[in-house]
């Protein structure tokens, strides 16, 4: 049985140094030493030798296996080799061709509406001051004029942590109290940037998180009308030269007065459109002369100093600006939507 093997091996060896294709290679491989190979199938036969030469052949048998797998391993390798060079060769391989472009990420759009914000107010000398997205309570209400059970706290769901008085903060204007601290007695010019947290009900005009821009100005002889003009100077900036402004009354308990920012709709040139509600202005912000309890609480004497502060909402701005009508676009993380912008 040993002399049949070395025989069969001698025979696998020559008929393989022929092969020059995938598909003869493989029907080789198949008739040797694959599962039902001839190679195999005299090894399965070891039983019907005697102790003797179970040893000598089963040994023999393992080295002209394991030859074989070797020559076929380097053979398929030269074979898959020259059929590629084959086939680059009979193809019409253009190598001066481009290749294809990179798929590069985007800014979010929110980001981009940011940025812009940031160089404006930049250009405008005023600084970005980082404030904490979790605040105590005293900070995010009671310092801004929100007392316990003040009912405008109810403007303002809010997402409470395990200590009641340790929240998400729900609104930018604590970082007003933090800057006035930390900067007293100096002018202060600045704006907080950041996400605000509430706890309502997820719609098309409504999110649980979204941004805004904070502004704070504090010094002395801060007029309303500093106020209007450094706004009216943003909205020429974001909107274009010329564009017309309003200022109508409204409440907030850490400002006094307190108003809200229209501008022309854009989109219909105050026509009126189904973006504006067809009244033809587009509310952007909220500002207003900051109460004198919260100068005092940050550190400021009412009677000495004076200061604006003015909120806005990125996702609101790029929304007016673009038409979009639903805010869970901003979230949702969808690739046809980002991908406009």
């Amino acid at each position: 049985m040993l002399n049949q093997l070395e025989t069969l091996a001698k025979t696998a060896q020559a008929e393989l140094s022929q092969l020059s294709t995938s598909d003869a290679l493989n029907a080789w491989n198949s008739k040797y030493i694959g599962r039902k190979g001839e190679i195999t199938q005299m090894l399965r036969r070891v039983g019907e030798l005697s102790k003797e030469e179970r040893p000598i052949f089963g040994q023999r048998a393992n080295e002209l296996k394991r030859d074989l797998e070797s020559g076929y391993e380097e053979k398929i390798a030269a074979i898959k080799i020259a059929e590629m060079e084959q086939a680059m060769q009979a193809s019409a391989l253009d190598v001066t061709l481009p290749g294809r472009p990179i798929s590069r990420g985007r800014l979010h759009p929110s980001t981009q509406t940011l940025r812009r914000i940031y160089q404006i107010w930049a250009d405008m000398g005023f600084q970005i001051y980082r404030s904490r997205d979790v605040e105590t309570d005293e900070m995010n209400f009671q310092l801004l004029n929100f007392p316990p059970h003040h009912p405008a706290r109810e403007m303002q769901d809010t997402f409470y942590t395990t200590n009641p008085d340790v929240l998400l903060r729900t609104h930018t204007s604590p970082g007003q109290i933090r800057v006035m601290r930390q900067y007293y007695p100096e002018p202060i010019r600045v704006i907080l940037p950041g996400m605000c947290y509430r706890h309502e009900q997820i719609t098309a005009r409504s999110e649980i998180q979204f941004h805004q821009v904070e502004g704070l100005a504090v010094g002395h002889n801060i007029r309303f009308s500093d106020l209007k003009g450094t706004l009216i100077n943003f909205t020429n900036r974001l909107y274009g030269q010329g564009r017309p402004t309003r200022f109508r009354t409204s409440h907030f308990p850490f400002t006094e007065p307190s108003a809200e920012m229209d501008v022309e709709c854009f989109l219909c040139d105050g026509k009126g459109c189904r973006i504006c509600k067809y009244s033809g202005w587009l509310e952007i912000l909220g500002c207003g002369m900051v109460h004198p309890n919260v100068l005092r609480n940050g550190g400021y004497d009412p009677d000495k100093f004076s200061g604006f502060a003015f909120g806005m909402g990125p996702e609101r701005i790029t929304m007016l600006r673009h038409g979009i009508e639903d805010i869970r676009y901003f979230w949702g993380n969808d690739l046809r939507f980002l991908e406009q912008f």
